[in-house]
């Protein structure tokens, strides 16, 4: 079920590492194994504050599983990690969506309000109404989830995760349901939070092309290990 708390977004953290004051997360010679398979292989990663960052690769590349050790899911078997500090909030959309199925779009995204983050609920929902014009769900939010086809469902998961305020912005595949405009737009409010509110993107795709016409850097996986990190014009 979805939790809307500060306190949801603390690490246990395999070993603090040192580094520049901006660097949200660093990790260096980190190792996850399952059973005998090793999904990641002695990856060696910095994320700073305000990036935008898609992690690359074809399915079984690791991607996931990087990702559930950025956000704390996963303690590396190998390897240092330094992850944020409790005040930063990292809001995390997975495969999974974690949505309320008997409830209507409309329920799920007021599950996000928290008092403490908005001056009061009309700005919420403002907020709320704004993020579901962009993302074409306005009319929609009555249907309940379980009625809703899967574009849709992606939609209110991201809207509600970012409707949160995070600092950080986490997201497994987020357009796997989602048309190439659709997309389009989700990338334009993700650049949008970034520019204004300094939201840290971490989006893993296996749709290498898609995430090359936007702007960000790109750590590509192969394998568990990391291959690649840079601009997509050299991938």
């Amino acid at each position: 079920m979805f939790q809307n708390s500060r306190q949801s977004s603390s690490f246990s953290n395999t070993s603090t590492l040192r580094g520049s004051l901006t660097n949200l997360f660093s990790l260096d010679d980190v190792s996850v194994q399952f059973g005998h398979v090793k999904a990641l292989r002695n990856v060696q990663l910095t994320i700073e504050k305000g990036e935008i960052v898609f992690i690359t690769g074809v399915s079984g590349a690791g991607k996931t599983t990087l990702l559930k050790v950025l956000s704390g899911e996963i303690v590396p078997v190998q390897g240092r990690i330094k992850t944020p500090e409790r005040s930063v909030f990292i809001s995390r959309v997975f495969q999974d969506l974690r949505l309320i199925g008997k409830l209507t779009c409309e329920d799920n995204l007021m599950m996000a309000y928290d008092s403490s983050l908005y001056t009061n609920k009309n700005e919420f929902l403002q907020d709320m109404q704004e993020l579901c014009r962009i993302l074409g769900v306005k009319d929609r939010l009555s249907l309940r989830v379980r009625d809703a086809n899967g574009g849709l469902k992606q939609k209110i998961a991201i809207i509600r995760s970012l409707l949160t305020r995070p600092d950080v912005f986490i997201a497994d595949e987020p357009t796997s349901s989602l048309d190439a405009e659709n997309a389009r737009k989700l990338f334009e409010v993700l650049s949008l939070y970034n520019v204004k509110r300094g939201l840290t993107v971490v989006w893993a795709s296996h749709n290498k092309e898609l995430v090359k016409k936007f702007t960000g850097r790109i750590v590509h996986l192969d394998n568990g290990r990391l291959v690649y990190s840079g601009h997509a014009c050299f991938i």
